[in-house]
Protein backbone atom coordinates (compact mmCIF):
# COMPACT_ATOMS: atom_id res chain seq x y z
CA UNK A 1 0.00 0.00 0.00
CA UNK A 2 1.61 3.53 -1.35
CA UNK A 3 0.49 7.09 0.01
CA UNK A 4 -0.13 7.79 -3.24
CA UNK A 5 -3.02 5.29 -2.99
CA UNK A 6 -4.88 6.81 -0.14
CA UNK A 7 -4.76 10.00 -2.00
CA UNK A 8 -6.17 8.79 -4.70
CA UNK A 9 -8.99 6.87 -2.76
CA UNK A 10 -9.21 10.24 -0.96
CA UNK A 11 -9.71 12.20 -3.86
CA UNK A 12 -12.28 9.94 -5.55
CA UNK A 13 -14.02 9.83 -2.33
CA UNK A 14 -14.38 13.36 -1.67
CA UNK A 15 -15.17 14.69 -5.65
CA UNK A 16 -17.69 11.83 -6.08
CA UNK A 17 -16.34 9.66 -8.61
CA UNK A 18 -13.31 9.05 -10.86
CA UNK A 19 -13.68 11.62 -13.60
CA UNK A 20 -13.98 14.47 -11.49
CA UNK A 21 -10.81 12.82 -9.36
CA UNK A 22 -8.74 12.74 -12.48
CA UNK A 23 -9.02 16.06 -13.71
CA UNK A 24 -7.96 17.27 -9.95
CA UNK A 25 -5.06 15.03 -10.23
CA UNK A 26 -4.03 15.41 -13.66
CA UNK A 27 -3.45 11.22 -14.21
CA UNK A 28 -5.96 9.80 -16.22
CA UNK A 29 -9.38 7.51 -15.06
CA UNK A 30 -7.92 4.31 -15.72
CA UNK A 31 -4.68 4.94 -13.65
CA UNK A 32 -7.34 5.86 -11.14
CA UNK A 33 -9.33 2.62 -11.32
CA UNK A 34 -6.70 0.83 -11.55
CA UNK A 35 -4.52 2.14 -8.21
CA UNK A 36 -8.53 2.08 -6.51
CA UNK A 37 -8.76 -2.02 -7.19
CA UNK A 38 -5.69 -2.56 -6.19
CA UNK A 39 -5.76 -0.93 -2.61
CA UNK A 40 -9.14 -2.60 -2.39
CA UNK A 41 -7.54 -5.96 -3.34
CA UNK A 42 -4.55 -4.94 -0.55
CA UNK A 43 -7.32 -4.09 1.91
CA UNK A 44 -9.33 -6.84 1.15
CA UNK A 45 -12.47 -5.11 1.22
CA UNK A 46 -14.58 -3.17 -0.93
CA UNK A 47 -13.99 0.32 -0.51
CA UNK A 48 -16.32 1.85 -3.61
CA UNK A 49 -19.63 0.55 -4.50
CA UNK A 50 -19.61 0.85 -9.17
CA UNK A 51 -23.05 1.90 -9.90
CA UNK A 52 -24.64 3.12 -13.46
CA UNK A 53 -24.23 6.99 -11.90
CA UNK A 54 -20.78 6.13 -10.99
CA UNK A 55 -19.46 5.73 -7.71
CA UNK A 56 -20.53 5.30 -3.97
CA UNK A 57 -18.48 5.29 -0.95
CA UNK A 58 -19.14 2.04 1.06
CA UNK A 59 -19.47 2.17 4.74
CA UNK A 60 -16.43 0.58 4.92
CA UNK A 61 -14.99 3.04 2.55
CA UNK A 62 -16.13 5.81 4.68
CA UNK A 63 -14.09 4.47 7.42
CA UNK A 64 -10.83 4.10 5.81
CA UNK A 65 -11.33 7.34 4.15
CA UNK A 66 -10.89 8.99 7.39
CA UNK A 67 -7.66 6.94 8.64
CA UNK A 68 -6.63 7.81 5.16
CA UNK A 69 -6.90 11.35 5.12
CA UNK A 70 -5.06 11.49 8.92
CA UNK A 71 -2.24 9.57 7.04
CA UNK A 72 -2.23 11.76 4.20
CA UNK A 73 -2.23 14.68 6.56
CA UNK A 74 0.58 13.81 8.89
CA UNK A 75 2.84 13.20 5.57
CA UNK A 76 1.90 16.71 4.28
CA UNK A 77 3.06 18.14 7.90
CA UNK A 78 6.23 15.96 8.02
CA UNK A 79 7.41 17.16 4.36
CA UNK A 80 6.13 20.98 5.78
CA UNK A 81 8.32 19.92 8.45
CA UNK A 82 11.41 19.51 6.64
CA UNK A 83 10.81 22.63 3.79
CA UNK A 84 11.56 25.37 3.14
CA UNK A 85 9.45 27.96 5.46
CA UNK A 86 6.83 29.46 3.90
CA UNK A 87 7.00 27.67 0.82
CA UNK A 88 3.83 26.69 -0.85
CA UNK A 89 3.67 23.29 -2.49
CA UNK A 90 0.92 21.35 -4.73
CA UNK A 91 -1.68 21.95 -7.42
CA UNK A 92 -3.65 24.85 -7.41
CA UNK A 93 -6.49 24.46 -10.43
CA UNK A 94 -8.43 27.61 -10.31
CA UNK A 95 -11.90 29.28 -12.48
CA UNK A 96 -11.99 33.09 -13.37
CA UNK A 97 -14.24 35.13 -15.38
CA UNK A 98 -13.34 35.01 -18.60
CA UNK A 99 -14.30 38.96 -19.03
CA UNK A 100 -11.20 40.17 -17.15
CA UNK A 101 -9.78 36.96 -15.50
CA UNK A 102 -6.75 37.04 -18.60
CA UNK A 103 -5.93 40.47 -18.00
CA UNK A 104 -6.41 41.03 -14.21
CA UNK A 105 -5.44 37.35 -12.90
CA UNK A 106 -3.66 35.41 -14.81
CA UNK A 107 -0.39 37.92 -14.11
CA UNK A 108 -1.34 37.19 -10.05
CA UNK A 109 -1.17 33.95 -10.42
CA UNK A 110 1.70 33.99 -12.99
CA UNK A 111 3.40 35.87 -10.15
CA UNK A 112 2.65 33.17 -7.31
CA UNK A 113 4.26 30.26 -9.67
CA UNK A 114 7.28 32.03 -9.76
CA UNK A 115 7.67 32.87 -6.60
CA UNK A 116 6.50 28.85 -5.65
CA UNK A 117 8.77 27.00 -7.66
CA UNK A 118 6.87 23.92 -6.04
CA UNK A 119 3.16 25.02 -6.90
CA UNK A 120 1.61 23.63 -9.93
CA UNK A 121 -0.95 26.45 -11.05
CA UNK A 122 -3.51 24.99 -13.28
CA UNK A 123 -6.26 28.16 -14.48
CA UNK A 124 -9.00 27.78 -16.78
CA UNK A 125 -10.96 31.13 -17.86
CA UNK A 126 -14.76 31.02 -18.23
CA UNK A 127 -17.72 32.96 -17.10
CA UNK A 128 -19.79 30.11 -16.60
CA UNK A 129 -19.75 29.22 -12.98
CA UNK A 130 -17.93 25.99 -12.38
CA UNK A 131 -18.83 23.19 -9.95
CA UNK A 132 -16.19 23.38 -7.60
CA UNK A 133 -16.47 19.93 -6.84
CA UNK A 134 -18.02 18.36 -9.66
CA UNK A 135 -15.36 19.32 -12.29
CA UNK A 136 -12.68 19.24 -9.48
CA UNK A 137 -11.22 22.89 -9.21
CA UNK A 138 -9.79 24.27 -5.93
CA UNK A 139 -11.07 27.43 -5.76
CA UNK A 140 -12.53 30.38 -8.43
CA UNK A 141 -12.92 34.09 -8.63
CA UNK A 142 -16.40 35.48 -9.50
CA UNK A 143 -18.23 38.42 -9.82
CA UNK A 144 -21.27 38.90 -8.31
CA UNK A 145 -23.64 37.69 -5.73
CA UNK A 146 -23.05 34.12 -4.40
CA UNK A 147 -26.13 32.22 -3.71
CA UNK A 148 -26.54 30.45 -0.72
CA UNK A 149 -24.29 27.38 -0.66
CA UNK A 150 -21.69 25.30 1.50
CA UNK A 151 -18.83 26.95 -0.20
CA UNK A 152 -16.16 29.35 1.67
CA UNK A 153 -16.82 32.43 -0.01
CA UNK A 154 -13.94 35.84 0.80
CA UNK A 155 -14.55 39.10 -0.58
CA UNK A 156 -11.55 40.55 -2.20
CA UNK A 157 -13.19 43.83 -4.01
CA UNK A 158 -15.92 45.67 -5.01
CA UNK A 159 -16.82 46.26 -8.56
CA UNK A 160 -19.12 49.05 -9.38
CA UNK A 161 -21.78 48.99 -12.40
CA UNK A 162 -22.87 52.32 -14.86
CA UNK A 163 -25.83 51.33 -17.69
CA UNK A 164 -24.60 51.73 -20.70
CA UNK A 165 -25.83 52.27 -24.79
CA UNK A 166 -24.47 53.14 -28.03
CA UNK A 167 -24.97 56.77 -29.36
CA UNK A 168 -26.90 54.69 -31.63
CA UNK A 169 -29.71 53.40 -29.58
CA UNK A 170 -29.83 56.66 -27.42
CA UNK A 171 -30.90 58.33 -30.58
CA UNK A 172 -33.18 56.10 -31.61
CA UNK A 173 -34.87 54.92 -28.24
CA UNK A 174 -33.53 57.09 -25.77
CA UNK A 175 -32.35 56.99 -22.26
CA UNK A 176 -34.17 55.26 -19.18
CA UNK A 177 -34.55 57.98 -16.08
CA UNK A 178 -35.24 55.76 -13.52
CA UNK A 179 -34.83 52.01 -13.08
CA UNK A 180 -38.25 50.72 -13.72
CA UNK A 181 -38.01 52.27 -17.33
CA UNK A 182 -35.65 49.47 -17.99
CA UNK A 183 -38.31 47.18 -18.59
CA UNK A 184 -38.95 49.07 -21.94
CA UNK A 185 -35.44 48.82 -23.26
CA UNK A 186 -34.05 46.46 -25.07
CA UNK A 187 -31.19 44.73 -23.65
CA UNK A 188 -28.13 42.88 -24.21
CA UNK A 189 -28.02 40.01 -21.20
CA UNK A 190 -26.74 36.85 -19.76
CA UNK A 191 -29.94 34.44 -19.47
CA UNK A 192 -32.88 35.13 -16.86
CA UNK A 193 -30.75 38.35 -15.22
CA UNK A 194 -31.67 40.08 -12.61
CA UNK A 195 -30.45 43.92 -12.42
CA UNK A 196 -30.51 45.75 -8.98
CA UNK A 197 -30.29 48.99 -8.05
CA UNK A 198 -29.35 51.03 -5.10
CA UNK A 199 -30.01 54.15 -4.07
CA UNK A 200 -29.10 54.65 -0.43
CA UNK A 201 -30.40 51.94 1.47
CA UNK A 202 -33.05 51.55 -0.88
CA UNK A 203 -32.93 48.62 -3.69
CA UNK A 204 -34.82 48.07 -6.98
CA UNK A 205 -35.09 44.69 -8.90
CA UNK A 206 -35.48 45.28 -12.60
CA UNK A 207 -36.04 41.73 -14.34
CA UNK A 208 -34.91 43.11 -18.14
CA UNK A 209 -36.09 42.00 -21.85
CA UNK A 210 -33.20 40.88 -24.19
CA UNK A 211 -33.20 39.59 -27.56
CA UNK A 212 -29.19 39.31 -27.66
CA UNK A 213 -28.07 36.71 -24.76
CA UNK A 214 -24.64 35.46 -24.26
CA UNK A 215 -22.69 33.67 -21.97
CA UNK A 216 -19.74 36.19 -21.56
CA UNK A 217 -19.53 40.00 -20.89
CA UNK A 218 -17.36 40.50 -23.90
CA UNK A 219 -19.68 39.38 -26.22
CA UNK A 220 -22.36 41.14 -24.76
CA UNK A 221 -20.02 44.79 -24.70
CA UNK A 222 -19.43 44.12 -28.53
CA UNK A 223 -23.12 43.62 -28.96
CA UNK A 224 -23.86 47.30 -27.30
CA UNK A 225 -20.81 48.75 -29.01
CA UNK A 226 -22.59 47.96 -32.32
CA UNK A 227 -25.86 49.86 -31.13
CA UNK A 228 -27.50 46.34 -31.05
CA UNK A 229 -29.12 46.69 -28.01
CA UNK A 230 -28.86 48.69 -24.58
CA UNK A 231 -26.21 47.63 -21.99
CA UNK A 232 -25.80 47.11 -18.11
CA UNK A 233 -23.34 46.06 -15.80
CA UNK A 234 -24.89 46.15 -12.42
CA UNK A 235 -23.46 46.66 -9.04
CA UNK A 236 -20.64 43.22 -8.26
CA UNK A 237 -18.90 42.17 -5.66
CA UNK A 238 -15.72 39.74 -6.40
CA UNK A 239 -15.80 36.47 -4.15
CA UNK A 240 -12.92 33.97 -4.00
CA UNK A 241 -14.59 30.62 -3.24
CA UNK A 242 -13.05 27.37 -2.54
CA UNK A 243 -13.94 23.86 -1.81
CA UNK A 244 -11.29 22.91 0.62
CA UNK A 245 -7.14 24.03 0.54
CA UNK A 246 -5.31 21.23 -1.37
CA UNK A 247 -1.90 22.14 -0.98
CA UNK A 248 0.24 23.18 1.56
CA UNK A 249 1.97 26.38 3.22
CA UNK A 250 4.43 26.04 6.13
Amino acid sequence: MEIEDLRIFQEVADSGGVSAAALRLGISKTIISRRITQLEADLGAQLLARTTRGMVVTETGVTFRAYAARICAEVDMAREAVSRAGELQGRMRIAAPLSFGPTHFAPVLASLARRHPKLQVLSSYTDRFVDLVGEGFDCAIRVGHLPDSNLVAKRVGPMFGKLVASPSYIDAEGAPQTPQEIANHRVVMREAEVWKFVDGDDITAVRPNGRFVADNALSLVAAAVEGWDSLIFPNHSSRITSRQERWSQS
